[in-house]
């Protein structure tokens, strides 16, 4: 059996990525103001998190406006959900594994 450390994606190397993965994986949508709020980040960094797995394909963004105001939600895709779900379960692998 391959060792479970390859299983494991270096785009949830960051704590803050982790961080909106889970919350997307439990969450059909989240705006960006929850996300921001919940994970206790600035504007700035959430922003360049949040590009950074869109750019991987791992999150939606969907923008519309609400009466005049715009609104941001983000989701996680197909290939997100299982490149975290991976992710976790290499994880997992790696805490159970014996040594």
């Amino acid at each position: 059996m391959p060792n479970p450390i390859h299983r494991l994606n270096k785009a949830f190397d960051s704590r803050i990525r982790l961080g909106i993965m889970a919350l997307l994986m439990v969450n059909d949508k989240l705006d960006f103001n929850t996300l921001k709020t919940t994970l206790e980040l600035t504007d700035g960094n959430l922003a360049s998190h949040l590009n950074a797995l869109e750019q991987l394909s791992f999150v939606l963004v969907q923008k519309q406006f609400i009466g005049k105001k715009p609104n941001t939600t983000y989701s996680a895709t197909v290939a997100g959900r299982e490149a975290f779900k991976k992710h976790i379960d290499g994880l997992e692998q790696l805490i159970r594994k014996d040594t």
